[in-house]
């Protein structure tokens, strides 16, 4: 569906102050949005340069949306439909070898989730989708296919659950007496094993649920990890990558990325001794830590208070070896509860 001007001036991109201050972009570079959305980084990027910008996103309609933005830029931005795993494939097929900065704001839009007919919110009924690119498996193939084992790990382990057994099984018997198609569907399903919502409560018990299924369609925090091995091979020299995070498991593979890449977490095996032969630190952090919104933004835009960004500058320093369990990529198959 093709988003209107009025939802997407409503879109509001996180942190992009600090975004622009830790990316710098500057004139004749080349910088990646990985996650274009509303075009808010990308539009953003743009107005502080003369500069480039190749903006990426999965879904067809941020896309279609994107064509004003592609207008306006008047041939600096390229828009190309992808996963922000595969930007190394992407700019090498645009021609190009190295760029200059790389931005990441991982986790669904808010066009997606405000969107009833993507499935994404529990609190708008639509069909029980969820995907992104709008392909593959939905979130419904999957709640109504797994069996109870399965579903519980992916509750509990992407959605950080703790009555992950006991939703799972209200879903298996819930689909038994027929299927769950609709977004309200799943919300009733998981309220057989929580009860609804008591007004105390500042989270809906189906949170982590609808949080758990949507990275699991997605494959989101894979993607994460390629993305940023792929940022770390890309990069140039001197070029920067700016990442926004919304929740722990996202922010947990960020950090532990950036702090391997820096060298503050030690790359040697705890069964061996401590060498000075390993890799040369990738990446040099731009300021310790993490930074948060400012407290006018976190009142202006909600999804900013769980905001967390991180950044770093590339080094001349060869690019380290994939590891996903290092990064803290959690295993659906390895993890058990």
């Amino acid at each position: 569906m093709i988003a209107t001007s009025d939802q997407i001036s409503r879109h509001f991109p996180v942190m992009l102050a600090e975004v622009l201050t830790a990316l710098s972009p500057v004139a004749g570079g080349v910088y990646v949005d990985g996650t274009f959305g509303a075009g808010g980084y990308t539009r953003g990027i743009l107005a502080a340069s003369d500069c480039k910008v190749i903006a990426i996103d999965r879904d067809p309609d941020a896309i279609a949306n994107g064509a004003a933005v592609v207008a306006e830029a008047k041939g600096r931005l390229q828009l190309v439909r992808g996963t922000f795993g595969e930007m190394k494939a992407i700019i090498e097929n645009l021609g190009l070898a190295k760029v200059q900065g790389v931005v990441l704001d991982i986790g669904v839009s808010s066009m997606q989730i405000d969107e009833a007919s993507r499935g994404f919110s529990f609190m708008r009924e639509g069909p029980l989708d969820m995907r992104m690119g709008q392909a593959g498996k939905s979130a419904a193939d999957y709640v109504n296919a797994l069996d109870a084992e399965d579903l519980a790990q992916i509750i509990f382990i992407l959605g950080e659950e703790p009555r992950s057994r006991s939703i799972a099984k209200a879903i298996v018997s819930a689909r038994s007496e027929a299927p769950l198609l609709t977004t309200l569907d799943l919300v009733k399903a998981v309220e057989r094993a929580t009860g609804p919502q008591r007004m105390k409560d500042r989270t809906h018990p189906a949170t982590r649920t609808f949080q758990a299924l949507r990275i699991h369609v997605n494959a989101e925090l894979d993607e994460l990890a390629q993305a940023l091995e792929a940022a770390e091979e890309i990069l140039d020299v001197g070029g920067r990558l700016v990442v926004v995070t919304f929740h722990s498991l996202e922010d947990r593979i960020v950090k532990r990325f950036f702090a391997a890449r820096s060298g503050a977490l030690p790359t040697n095996s705890r069964h061996m001794p401590a060498s000075h032969d390993g890799p040369k630190p990738s990446f040099e952090l731009l300021f310790k830590g993490h930074q948060e919104a400012g407290a006018e933004e976190m009142l202006d835009n909600p999804r900013s208070r769980s905001a967390k960004l991180r950044a770093g500058i590339r080094t001349a320093a060869d690019k380290f070896v994939f590891d996903a369990r290092a990064m803290a990529v959690p295993s659906i198959e390895r993890k058990r509860h």
